[in-house]
């Protein structure tokens, strides 16, 4: 691999993790909105089906790009992103709460009550979503590994999938366990939320199956990859695993 190959590779790569911190930092922020994906009418448990948070949009695509830079940088550049995105979260919490102390003056557009409403429960939001993250998004990256090695680099529908429904599930269980005994959740709403939020984030890890295999194709013909070999690009041209 030549010097301009790895410098392209380690911007896609720094492109790549700035997606994913911004789709986790926002999943965070926004996530105190609900709404009604209408497909079909269905109720579970009291609620209906796709009653989910606006929070869950973006979040699906941070596993897309762990699974992404799993398969072509490896499991510790995958690692290195999900460290980086906890940073980012607790830094923008942190940016939330000094916004929360200082008073607004009387001509400001956006009065402390506003403020408060909107962002008051980032940081249980932030705090819930660092716990189940933290584990999902590792538990994501080993059961990933787990079956690349399994399979020899070959099958990458399965383990796009299976890693991200079992890890996906881990996730919605958590946070919205976390969200109904923090109390901004009633637990009324429990068992929906968790069957609606599962059962969309399995359909949306369906979909992006394709988008996974094009960008695998594009990126393995723009480095000459070939199946199983992984980029590092400051280290060795190529690693075999």
């Amino acid at each position: 691999m030549t010097l301009k190959d790895k410098l392209a590779a380690q911007r896609i790569y720094i492109l790549l993790g700035a997606l994913f911190i911004t789709s986790l930092v926002v999943s965070n922020l926004i996530f105190q909105k609900f709404f009604y994906w209408y497909p079909f009418d269905i109720e579970i448990f009291g609620s209906k089906l796709f009653e989910i948070s606006v929070g869950i949009l973006p979040y699906p695509i941070t596993f897309l790009i762990t699974d992404l830079i799993s398969e072509i940088y490896g499991k510790k550049r995958a690692n290195d992103v999900v460290v980086t995105g906890i940073f980012a979260s607790l830094f923008s919490l942190l940016i939330i709460k000094m916004g929360s102390v200082v008073p607004a003056i009387s001509w400001s557009y956006v009065k402390d009550d506003t403020f408060q409403t909107v962002f008051g429960n980032s940081s249980i939001a932030v705090f819930a979503s660092m716990l189940t993250y933290l584990f999902a998004q590792f538990v994501d990256i080993q059961i990933y590994h787990f079956w690349k090695r399994l399979t020899k680099g070959k099958h990458l529908w399965l383990r796009n999938n299976f890693s991200t429904w079992f890890s996906q599930f881990v996730d919605t269980f958590t946070i919205v366990f976390l969200l109904c005994s923090f109390g901004i959740i009633d637990w009324v709403n429990f068992k929906g939320l968790l069957i609606s939020g599962f059962i969309f984030k399995v359909l949306i890890a369906v979909l992006d199956t394709p988008f996974l295999y094009l960008s695998v194709y594009l990126f393995r013909k723009r480095f000459n990859l070939k199946v199983n070999e992984e980029i590092d690009f400051l280290g060795a041209d190529l690693i075999k695993k």
